[in-house]
């Protein structure tokens, strides 16, 4: 696999054009709520089920409440999302889905990246996926390649090939070094202190009631 050879100059470009974007109305949010994964759940409807006539039970497939989901925003509306697993050795991004009416700006891209970027703040270096035979193209923009071995891969009604894509590791990924603090913060937002540490200004009661105190 090629590895991106200056990819903190690559993430710092990424960083400004973001920028650029963010003031045109772009942004990039991790799915916290029920709320949040109820626009998942109608992003992916309207293209997978809709567009691509993938039956229910096989789009929304058992592994949504143990992923992490990216949306991402237009203006405030919600136009793409992409959902990350994490396994033993590597992340594997998948459920990249774009609202019609949003594929021609770079949504696509950013939410890529973004996805590449949270598994890269988590530690990994491997980030595995399956591209629709037709969209092999597109993975390739982010160094991602055909893994090889000629393993025929097909399921609701599509043919995919197994992409991989090697990354440089992150300057500063969550370890167990890293602050316990960090590690309690919301997912994707770690550079930002969470609601926990204000409690920090409370002083230590260890309150209990009832039976718990036995």
């Amino acid at each position: 696999m090629a590895k991106y050879a200056d990819f903190e100059k690559c993430a710092r470009d990424r960083g400004r054009e973001r920028d650029r974007r963010s003031a045109r109305g772009y942004e990039i949010k991790v799915a916290r709520s029920m709320g949040d994964m109820m626009k998942v759940v109608a992003i992916r409807s309207a293209v997978f089920m809709s567009e691509q006539s993938c039956p229910y039970r096989e789009e929304f497939d058992g592994n949504d409440f143990c992923a992490t989901h990216l949306i991402g925003y237009v203006d405030g509306e919600p136009a793409a999302c992409l959902r990350g697993r994490f396994f033993a050795s590597f992340a594997k991004l998948e459920r990249l889905a774009v609202r019609h009416e949003y594929r021609n700006t770079r949504l696509s891209f950013d939410i890529v990246w973004a996805g590449i970027e949270l598994a890269r703040k988590k530690g990994y270096t491997t980030i595995y996926g399956h591209a629709q035979d037709r969209l092999v193209k597109f993975w390739s923009r982010f160094g991602a390649k055909p893994m090889g071995g000629n393993r025929k891969l097909v399921f609701s009604d599509y043919s995919y090939t197994e992409m991989l894509l090697e990354v440089d590791p992150h300057p500063e990924p969550l370890t167990l070094d890293s602050d316990p603090y960090q590690l309690i913060r919301p997912e994707g937002d770690w550079d930002t202190p969470g609601i926990l540490e204000g409690s920090v200004a409370r002083p230590v009661t260890s309150p209990m009631r009832g039976n718990e105190a036995a």
